[in-house]
């Protein structure tokens, strides 16, 4: 981590966010922050020493708010809140998430609007820099009252309690902060409060999904474009005249993509005249009409959780001007629950899409391949049972797909009782975009496949330089072998980016920045 970010906070834009998500970077929090961390933590002094009873400061959560705590045991009643609410479970969320909760965790307390001091924030930042990952397990957060379970997993990292992550090795957590130099914080009024109400979790889960939906979408655009060469079908469709008078945007982009593909294959041009077809089956032709869909959708999620990226979601909060702590609900994460089943549905429909791709490529009735893309069909079974397994994973992806956000059940004794479920609206895009990454690793090797059948001839220059690096990583099946080997290969070039990579220059502009 040799490279500093220094968090400005309300700030973040999306390329900071990919960034902190794709390496790790050493944080630094900008100078000017302090003061405003400074004087709501004075607020919070301010208000235990005249008495007066404060929902989390000197009172119990949630049901329990009536309780009100003496002062000689408050910060045993923030040591306590943590302790109790790290009830997370199942697989540790990845390194990559992690270090987009501390990112956005730090930037939300740095506002100056949730009390805490800030040589608690100055610790997460020394932790996070020593490589101290907390483990924070994945499930048991509704993704309302803020991400209680994982927050407290977060937590317990800079108090010297539970286990961390420290170059991939489970080290429990006092001894990862002694050997880094770090003294663990005690936690004073508010401070527990204050680092486990807020909806960073269900956030930086959902902007996973957003980064990986981004790939997606570029990858399958690439092999989208490769498959119309390989089955060869027309690139008038792609004509912007038709999706000038439509007039949506993301269509608009992605045909101009489109075009840019096919520019200057060979195999188009051998067929321009005398083709007997009239028409390309939807999953050709409809590209940029679904494609585009897809753009504008992520699009709008990225705007929203931009904005969560940015924004205070604790509670209490501290007003400084007017001497003010006031309880809201900031933490309920409905909009990003609605961002993330958005993601959600379009991750599933370039899924959906690419796998028709696949199974028109394999069909010679339509594609006028050779059956399942192999010499001596039957004899090999070629990439008969490769569009099985997309054809699965496209239909598991229908079932998560279905929105999370319609879902509530109350908890905390009623007093929480309309939930979000934004945590795991978030956390099952993981597995979707995996699946969908298959898929068009799949249609990758199918459409590959299909354009060196049609050599001497060429597919255009940019699909060329693809098919190069997919056959740098994956041979020509020729005859029957072991084929889940080529799949993950294929996969590998979607999800990490290394296909759309191969094409970057028609992508950077189509996000927001």
């Amino acid at each position: 981590m040799s490279t500093t970010f220094t968090i400005q906070p309300g700030q973040f834009k999306l390329a900071d966010l990919r960034a902190i998500w794709q390496k790790p970077f050493k944080l630094a929090l900008a100078e000017s922050a302090y003061a405003a961390i400074n004087e709501a933590s004075a607020t919070i002094d301010r208000i235990v020493a005249k008495g007066d009873a404060a929902y989390g400061i000197n009172t119990g959560f949630g049901k329990l708010a009536k309780t009100r705590i003496p002062d000689e045991d408050l910060e045993l009643l923030q040591k306590n809140l943590i302790l109790s609410h790290s009830v997370g479970s199942g697989e540790l969320i990845a390194d990559d998430v992690v270090r987009l909760i501390i990112a956005m965790k730090i930037a939300s307390l740095a506002r100056g609007f949730s009390g805490i001091r800030a040589s608690v924030i100055n610790t997460m930042i020394a932790a996070y820099n020593a490589g101290i990952m907390p483990a924070i397990p994945v499930k048991g957060s509704v993704g309302a009252s803020g991400d209680l379970a994982p927050l407290s997993h977060m937590t317990l990292a800079i108090m010297g309690e539970g286990q961390v992550r420290v170059d991939g090795q489970m080290v429990d957590a006092k001894v990862a902060l002694a050997k880094a130099g770090i003294t663990p914080v005690v936690l004073a009024a508010k401070e527990g409060l204050a680092l486990i109400n807020g909806t960073q979790v269900s956030t930086a889960l959902a902007l996973n999904g957003l980064f990986l939906a981004e790939r997606l979408l570029e990858a399958a655009t690439i092999t989208g474009a490769l498959s119309v060469d390989a089955a060869k079908g027309s690139d008038a469709p792609f004509d912007p005249r038709i999706h000038a008078v439509r007039g949506q945007p993301g269509q608009i982009a992605t045909a101009n993509i489109y075009r840019t593909l096919l520019n200057g294959s060979e195999i188009r041009q051998s067929h321009l005249v005398n083709d007997e077809r009239v028409q390309d089956p939807y999953c050709l032709r409809c590209q940029p009409q679904v494609m585009g869909a897809c753009l504008d959708i992520i699009n709008n999620a990225a705007r929203t959780l931009l904005t969560e990226a940015n924004a205070v979601t604790d509670n209490p909060l501290v007003f400084v001007d007017t001497n003010e702590v006031i309880s809201g609900g900031n933490f309920h994460a409905e909009p990003v629950a609605f961002a993330a089943d958005t993601l959600a549905l379009a991750i599933a429909e370039i899924g959906s899409i690419s796998e028709r791709r696949i199974a028109l490529l394999i069909d010679s009735s339509i594609s006028g391949l050779p059956p399942f893309l192999v010499p001596s069909s039957g004899l090999n079974s070629g990439f008969m049972i490769a569009h099985v397994t997309a054809a699965a994973l496209a239909s598991e992806n229908k079932s998560h797909a279905h929105p999370a956000s319609v879902d509530t059940i109350p908890t905390s004794a009623n007093q929480e009782d309309h939930v979000s479920m934004a945590t795991f609206a978030g956390r099952r895009l993981h597995e979707m975009a995996h699946n969908t990454a298959t898929i068009v690793g799949i249609e990758l090797l199918a459409a590959a496949q299909g354009v060196d059948f049609h050599q001497p001839l060429k597919t255009s220059d940019k699909l060329t330089t693809v098919h190069q690096l997919l056959r740098s990583k994956v041979a020509f099946y020729d005859k029957d072998r072991f084929f889940a080997p080529d799949i993950e290969a294929a996969k590998s070039l979607v999800v990490e980016g290394a296909l759309s990579a191969q094409c970057a220059d028609l992508y950077g502009h189509l996000y927001l920045a």
